[in-house]
């Protein structure tokens, strides 16, 4: 499961990193450091995320 984990992260933080990325832009935060910190947070929050996916995935193919 660990494979199918870091193949899903590879999309789920990109995906995650440039929505939070957006979300900073939008409100107004234009700096270099809140589009870091965004997209940093997207990365991290991506990690579990990834790993719920896979294990749904696991589990619906039994």
């Amino acid at each position: 499961m660990f494979r199918l984990a870091a193949n899903l992260y590879a999309i789920v933080g990109t995906s995650l990193a440039g929505i939070a990325v957006i979300a900073v832009l939008s409100m107004g935060m234009d700096g270099w450091v809140p589009i870091v910190a965004g997209a940093a947070g997207g990365f991290i929050v991506a990690i579990p995320a990834s790993w719920y996916i896979a294990k749904k995935i696991k589990d619906n193919m039994v």
